[in-house]
């Protein structure tokens, strides 16, 4: 799904858009490896390769176990940038 402008003109991502961004980015300051996440999240690597580029769309609560597993509260994976 494309951005869209929002009521001052300017673009705005997509909630999956900015899930997936959010994921890949705590995981990475985090330091960890996909399959370690996946591993604390209990889901598969590939699944959760596919919910960081946006493939997948995850259900809310297996965003709830990432979020657990990245020690993170839930709504820091959708802040906006």
């Amino acid at each position: 799904m494309a951005s869209r402008p929002n009521v001052c003109g300017k673009r705005r991502m997509s909630v999956q858009r900015r899930l997936s961004r959010n994921i890949q980015r705590i995981r990475r300051e985090k330091g960890l490896s996909q399959e370690e996440l996946a591993h604390r999240a209990d889901v598969h690597q590939t699944y959760l390769s596919g919910v960081e580029t946006g493939r997948r769309n995850p259900s809310v609560k297996v965003v709830e176990r990432i979020a657990n597993a990245l020690g993170v509260d839930i709504s820091q994976l959708f802040k906006a940038d």
